[in-house]
């Protein structure tokens, strides 16, 4: 597209990433000739776009030295609270304008995408289904290699190792049998120690709060082992909410294998039962 003025366009359709300057904008004095070229922007813009698409002149921003963006309010549907923003600039000692590019930004108001989340961050407990792979990075903080330290980790040597020596790691631990080739580090045990105490087997569940008794003193607590013992263990009552996950010690529910009815929520006993020995005959004689 032609016309006697430099110019850097997208589609209008399309939002284009703007950066910034890392000046904040009230700190600058905006240039009074850019600043009344209102028009200029405004001629620009519809050299790209329908006039029906633009609206009244919102402001005029400085970026820099002699450079400013005029916004114009859009209309086209479905851009409700975008801008279009052109930006301009001149030359020292010049006072012609020069169009450095027409963009459609979205303002406050304006209806975004969210954010971009790495897809292995949007999984959640749930969504793996059969045949679904969720692998681990080789650099993943919560595990560290077994049988370089043990299940008693020192992440100061696991730090020196490089992706080398973990693939040997995982060659000679596969090749003699020897089981997991890599554990629970410190980090991966505090994340799960905190994640399995604040959720629904710790003790600020609802149903813990109005437990009788706490897990600790319930015959159906089976004990973990290692670090994580002295907090948490595995419910075995097949008739709690929580059997066969995982319990802090101080959680609890109804289920609790010492509970006792009170003597006066019992059901009322049954009378004794009585034979009924009448006969025909007996009856008859009445």
């Amino acid at each position: 597209m032609r016309h006697d003025r430099t110019v850097s366009t997208t589609a209008p359709a399309h939002a284009q990433e703007h950066e910034p300057s890392h000046e904040p904008a009230r700190s600058r004095s905006v240039d009074g000739a850019l600043a009344r070229a209102v028009e200029v922007a405004r001629a620009a813009l519809l050299e790209q776009v329908p006039a029906s698409d633009v609206g009244d002149h919102l402001e005029a921003v400085p970026e820099g030295d002699r450079v400013v963006t005029h916004s114009f309010a859009c209309r086209r549907a479905g851009y409700r609270g975008w801008r279009w923003s052109v930006t301009i600039a001149r030359a020292s000692r010049q006072r012609t304008a020069t169009v450095d590019e027409v963009v459609l930004l979205p303002g406050d108001e304006a209806i975004v995408a969210p954010a971009w989340v790495p897809w292995n961050e949007r999984v959640r407990p749930g969504d793996l289904t059969p045949g679904v792979l969720l692998p681990v990075d080789e650099d993943d903080p919560r595990l560290v290699p077994t049988y370089s330290f043990g299940d008693d980790v020192d992440e100061t040597l696991d730090a020196t190792l490089d992706d080398d020596d973990r693939a040997q790691v995982r060659r000679v631990a596969k090749e003699l049998g020897l089981g997991r080739v890599r554990t629970l580090s410190v980090e991966g045990r505090d994340l799960a120690a905190e994640r399995w105490y604040e959720g629904d087997g710790g003790p600020h569940a609802p149903i813990a709060k109005s437990a009788p008794d706490a897990c600790t003193s319930c015959g159906f607590l089976v004990r973990l082992a290692g670090p994580l013992s002295t907090m948490f263990g595995v419910c075995a009552n097949g008739n709690a909410n929580d059997d066969g996950r995982v319990v802090s010690l101080d959680h609890g529910c109804g289920a609790h294998s010492e509970v006792q009815i009170a003597r006066k929520n019992l059901p009322a006993p049954l009378p004794d039962p009585v034979v009924d020995e009448l006969t025909l005959d007996d009856l008859e004689r009445f």
